[in-house]
């Protein structure tokens, strides 16, 4: 692993607060695979570029402001999780809505081949195969 994945994810972060959809997903392999947490709406796993930037689409929807920002990113062989705030801020409302979560990359050849989102940070740093 390297410090150029992590430049790179912090990259696609940026992106994904733009709704660069394009951007977030440049670095991502052919075979990219998204495994979402069972807490979301149309939970799974999405295969490719198209259907993951679907799957953000529909789920930030009802949302006027969505923002991820990666507090700390942990590095073990070719993974790397991402400790990250989300705050949301549902259309036609004040109230923000902030969810502290874990993200986890695969890395193949400085491309992301696999992200896997966790509800709890604990559980994506046991994925990666650490302890917080």
């Amino acid at each position: 692993m390297s410090q150029t994945d992590i430049e790179t994810l912090r990259t696609g972060y940026e992106a994904f607060n733009r709704e660069d959809w394009d951007a977030v997903f440049e670095s991502a392999a052919p075979d990219f695979e998204l495994i979402t947490a069972d807490r979301v709406t149309n939970p799974g796993t999405y295969r490719g570029t198209e259907e993951a930037a679907q799957f953000f689409q529909d789920l930030f929807e009802p949302f006027e402001e969505v923002a991820v920002e990666p507090e700390r990113f942990v590095e073990n062989g070719d993974q790397i999780a991402v400790l990250v705030v989300v705050r949301s801020r549902p259309s036609g409302s004040t109230a923000v809505v902030e969810n502290r979560i874990g993200h986890l990359w695969t890395m193949r050849d400085g491309k992301a081949v696999r992200f896997q989102i966790f509800p709890e940070r604990a559980k994506a740093l046991e994925a990666l195969g650490v302890k917080e």
